[in-house]
C-alpha cells in the first residue's frame, strides 16, 4: 500500500501550527494527530476540510486535518455585546 501525506492544522489566535505527516494508507485521524505531535491540543472536535469527523475516521492523501478550539463566547452573545457598545 502507498503512503498518504496529510497536513494537520491547529489555529491559534496569534497564528497556526501546521505539520505535514506521512502515514500508511488506511491510517486514521487519531494516527495523524499522534504523528504530528498535536494530539494533546485536541480539546473538542476535529475535522477534515471543515467537516467534523471522529478520531477513527480514515484519512486520504492530501487531506487537511483540523483541530477545532472551543468557542470562547456564544456568537449570539458576542453580537449582543457589540450592539450594546454601539448604542
Amino acid at each position: 500500500m502507498a503512503d498518504v501525506r496529510v497536513e494537520v492544522v491547529y489555529a491559534l489566535p496569534g497564528g497556526a501550527d501546521a505539520v505535514t505527516v506521512r502515514l500508511r494508507a488506511g491510517a486514521t485521524v487519531r494516527e495523524a494527530l499522534e504523528k504530528s505531535g498535536l494530539l494533546g491540543a485536541v480539546r473538542g472536535k476535529v475535522g477534515i476540510f471543515g467537516r467534523v469527523v471522529a478520531l477513527e475516521a480514515p484519512v486520504a492523501d492530501g487531506d487537511r486535518v483540523e483541530i477545532y478550539r472551543p468557542l470562547e463566547i456564544d456568537p449570539k452573545e458576542a453580537r449582543r455585546r457589540r450592539a450594546a457598545r454601539k448604542r
